[in-house]
């Protein structure tokens, strides 16, 4: 399949090449994900999950083949309640109420819930934007430009 707009000259993937094209918002996008995954205070681990989760729930080809399905232990309270906090915001975002910030307050504290609602938002925007630009998975393979 095609993306539905030509892929720029400048980016490192397949999705920068297509915000390439505006290369002040690919390069404030990438300061972003990048303060958003080294600074958020979150386990590197917790938010590869939540990217995952993330990945199925908006539906982004491209996202789902970077790594598969999530996949941790189910004992991890953590992980697993910022996947089902995660996979909420992706599928009915308006359903969500106090008494899930309350489930939240019980293993993070309110900077970490800050991070994680930060993070889930931004890449619900990534990977919708993947979707809606027709980024497959034959897409990951896309090298940079040398």
């Amino acid at each position: 399949m095609n993306t539905r707009i030509e892929l720029s000259e400048v980016g490192a993937s397949a999705f920068e090449k297509l915000l390439g094209h505006n290369s002040a918002i690919l390069e404030n996008w990438n300061q972003l994900e990048v303060a958003l995954f080294e600074s958020s205070g979150l386990e590197s681990e917790l938010l590869e999950q939540v990217r995952r989760t993330l990945a199925y729930g908006n539906a982004c080809e491209y996202c789902m083949a970077k790594a598969g399905p999530p996949s941790f232990d189910a004992r991890d309270q953590r992980i697993s309640l910022a996947t089902a906090f995660a996979e909420l915001f992706a599928l009915d975002h308006k359903s969500i109420v106090a008494a899930h910030f309350s489930a939240l307050k019980e293993v993070f504290d309110t900077r970490e819930i800050s991070a994680l609602c930060a993070f889930i938002s931004f890449l619900t925007a990534s990977q919708r934007f993947g979707r809606v630009m027709n980024l497959t998975s034959d897409l990951q393979k896309v090298t940079p430009q040398v």
